[in-house]
């Protein structure tokens, strides 16, 4: 059986070419959203994916309309073919029953894979380059010395309960605690 997903990204967008070209390519059932992609929680995908059974196979009008990232779209397609379930995607002629489609999904993996990589590389010699020149990442610190003292005498004195300590030093009880177990 062929199982269709279409999405549009508002409520002001339509859903008709989508799912007309999904009823061309012979979806019998269609599962719908309009939300961004970029959203986590997608019910119609979600309806859809539990919907769907070993030997069906789900139907997209353009990749963009299932995954939010390349990342996200490949944990879907390899979801789906662990569950023995097709993909294919109307625009791009992607079928991943056939051995082209799957190559043409396997190539899409290595590069999202290369490319998490690089950034992963980037991102550690930019850390290092920058404590090279003195500089540690994080947040700045709230608290100087003197307020660290300050924090530390008000809260051994138990004179004064957490939150009246915080107030008076403008700062969140996590915080507090933060600078007072260091």
């Amino acid at each position: 059986m062929k199982v269709g997903y279409a999405r549009v990204s508002t409520h002001e967008q339509n859903l008709s070419l989508q799912i007309d070209e999904l009823k061309k390519s012979g979806c019998t059932k269609i599962f719908t959203d309009k939300i961004s992609g970029s959203k986590v929680e997608r019910p119609g995908i979600q309806k859809a994916l539990d919907f769907l059974r070993e030997g069906d196979s789900l139907v997209v009008w353009r990749l963009d309309r299932l995954g939010r990232s390349l990342k996200h779209l490949i944990e879907v397609i390899t979801l789906l073919e662990e569950r023995k379930i097709g993909f294919s995607s109307l625009q791009e002629s992607i079928d991943t029953t056939t051995s082209g489609g799957k190559l043409i999904f396997h190539i899409f993996g290595a590069l999202a894979e290369f490319e998490r990589n690089l950034i992963r590389e980037r991102t550690k010699a930019g850390l290092a380059a920058a404590r090279a020149r003195g500089r540690k990442g994080g947040r700045p610190r709230v608290f100087d010395d003197k307020k660290i003292k300050l924090a530390r005498n008000l809260y051994d004195s138990q004179k004064h309960p957490i939150s009246e300590i915080c107030e008076t030093l403008e700062v969140s009880k996590s915080t507090l605690y933060n600078y007072l177990k260091d």
